[in-house]
Order: C-alpha cells, then structure tokens, then sequence
C-alpha cells in the first residue's frame, strides 16, 4: 500500500459526530473518559449532562482530582486535554427535564442516570433523541458483583421478567432502543462495584462507538 494511500486512510479517521451522555455519574465519568481516549476515530463533542455536584462519597472523582462541590459534567470537561478543535466535551451541568430536552443534539444518545425513579424522564429523552433520528442507548438494572452476564440487546428483544424493560415498554419505549443489563437489581441485594461499572462502560462505550461510526460513514 502506497504513501499516499495510507495517508488518506488516516485522514478519514477523525473524530466525527457528537455522543450525548445522560449523566455524569460513577458509570457516566468511566464512559466519557473512555471516549476522550478514542484515537482514530470517535466523537468530535462528548455533549456531558447532569445536575449533580460531587461529594465525599464520589471517590472515583476525588481520586482523579475532582473537588468536592464540582459540577460533575464541567470536571469531565477539566480533563479532557485535547484541543476543543479536535474532541470538546460540552459541559451541561443541569438536569433534563422538559424544558431543556433540546439540548440533546447526540448522534447517538447513552442515558445513564440513577437515583430514584429515573423511567419517565429516561424515557421522555429517548423519544425526543428518536424524533431527531439519534441511536439511544440505556440500562436496566446494572448491579452484581463483578462477574455477572451482561446483556444488551433491543428493548423489543427481551421477556417480561426485567421490571425496569417493564417500566420503559409502559412509557411507550417498545423498539429501537438498546438496554444493557447485568440481570441483577435492586431486589436483589447485591451491590454495584467498581468492577460492574468498568465492564458496563466498556460495552456502553464500544457500542456507542459502533453505532456512531454507522451513522457518519
């Protein structure tokens, strides 16, 4: 292969596109720093939104150098080295609700919020990302210990034994949505480890990535 062959190869391999992530979180900081680091390809804007500030509790942020109080979107947005001009991440320090759904400008659009009841709104986000023809991406139920069965596949796709799928399906989500799950909630006494969360981010990561190449080649 020639020179110059090589060399438009390359060239053609640039950051393309935006991915919206949808919290900011334990598992959403590991996601975004996995697409900061994404060479040959990947997101030109990591658009970051979450309304929450860190805390004492928030150790992987205070391990990477995060004060406590820190808007958690505008840290992963500290720590992204690159030039704006070749990856940005988009610091949205607030919460989605109606009045700001637009916002949400995503190729592709990975929805990891938690804390209380997170359906509605989750699902208020994936149909408007549908309405502008973006890729969703969500979960439902990522607890365990580390050593679980990972699934993710279209909500359409699954039985009725998942009561998060359940939930979604009864806000109108019933295709054209992928959900990753371990299998494993709430109910099921078992907690959310650091290794849980690496492997969730790793397969959030490479499946945002997938589709979002789909959508800019």
């Amino acid at each position: 292969m020639s020179v110059d062959k090589i060399q438009e190869m390359e060239n053609k391999q640039v950051p393309k596109g935006r991915i919206d992530l949808i919290g900011c979180g334990r598992l959403g900081l590991r996601i975004g720093i996995n697409l900061m680091q994404v060479h040959r390809g990947g997101p030109k804007v990591i658009g970051a939104f979450d309304g929450q500030k860190i805390d004492g509790g928030d150790v992987i942020f205070t391990l990477l150098g995060a004060e406590v109080g820190e808007n958690k979107p505008d840290f992963l947005k500290r720590i992204c080295t690159h030039d704006e001009s070749f990856r940005n991440v988009e610091s949205h320090p607030e919460y989605i609700d109606d009045d700001n759904l637009d916002l949400i400008e995503g190729d592709v659009v990975i929805i990891v919020i938690a804390g209380g009841n997170t359906i509605p709104t989750a699902a208020k986000i994936i149909k408007h990302a549908h309405e502008k023809g973006a890729v969703t991406i969500g979960t439902a139920g990522i607890f365990g210990f580390g050593n679980e069965n990972i699934e993710i596949k279209d909500i359409s796709e699954y039985d009725n034994n998942n009561p998060a799928v359940e939930e979604l399906r009864a806000q109108g989500i019933t295709e054209n949505h992928l959900v990753l799950t371990t299998n494993k909630l709430i109910r099921d006494n078992e907690p959310v480890t650091p290794y849980t969360l690496d492997e969730v981010a790793k397969i959030l990561t490479m499946t945002a990535l997938k589709k979002l190449r789909d959508k800019n080649d």
